[in-house]
């Protein structure tokens, strides 16, 4: 039985367009013209800054701490409010939402920040579908791979492991780490490099694997 059905935000519902604008673009930006430096030599020094550090740890997505590493006197929050236009949804995942949540309880799981996922969230509409939003750094302090997070999720909204469905495309965060609780969970690969009874290539593909199972006899038409 599926109670709820939860889905990753970013590379799942949403591109990475507003992510890169805002950590690559609009930071690098802001260092060259403190430092006086080419944007590219300041695209570079971040890139390489950013790949220093693991994205199992939280500072990784905290912008605040980024800028102040970078030592750049900056509202973050300003960043995210000036490409809040470059977010960018998915062709199917709106369909896919409303679909879903026609069917049973839609929650949002993301490791981004709560100001990043309202921006997306208002920028593409599709706020309503959601029945609950949780971010693992704003909301629990700690990132998707510690299992703790989906432990926590599932005692606020009093489920069972096995009565919840989960998609994303984080291999680790999204897949591996939910499995192990016993969440039945599907890895998100848009490339199609992967392959397996949980990879799904888009979330066309994810909503036919779970209507099939909450509709298994009834005639049910799933998405071509």
């Amino acid at each position: 039985m599926i109670r709820y059905i939860s889905f990753d935000l970013d590379g799942t519902i949403v591109d990475f367009s507003f992510n890169i604008k805002v950590w690559y673009d609009g930071v690098a930006e802001l260092l060259a013209q403190k430092n006086g430096i080419k944007f590219e030599d300041a695209l570079s020094y971040i890139s390489k800054e950013y790949e220093k550090m693991s994205d199992n740890r939280i500072e990784w997505y905290d912008l605040d701490y980024w800028l102040k590493f970078f030592g750049l006197n900056y509202n973050w929050k300003d960043l995210l409010y000036k490409y809040r236009k470059e977010v960018r949804i998915f062709p199917e995942a709106r369909d896919v939402l409303k679909e879903l949540s026609s069917v049973a309880p839609l929650i949002l799981t993301s490791n981004a920040m709560r100001e990043f996922i309202d921006i997306e969230l208002e920028e593409t509409g599709i706020r309503e579908y959601f029945f609950n939003i949780f971010s693992a750094t704003s909301d629990f302090k700690t990132v998707k791979n510690d299992p703790g997070f989906y432990l926590n999720i599932l005692k606020q909204i009093k489920c069972m492991p096995h009565e919840i469905v989960h998609v994303g495309d984080h291999r680790e965060f999204d897949y591996l780490i939910p499995s192990r609780i016993g969440i039945n969970a599907y890895l998100l690969e848009r490339r199609g490099i992967e392959s397996g009874d949980h990879v799904v290539k888009n979330l066309n593909e994810f909503c036919n694997r779970v209507l099939r199972i909450l509709n298994k006899g009834s005639g049910r038409k799933p998405h071509n």
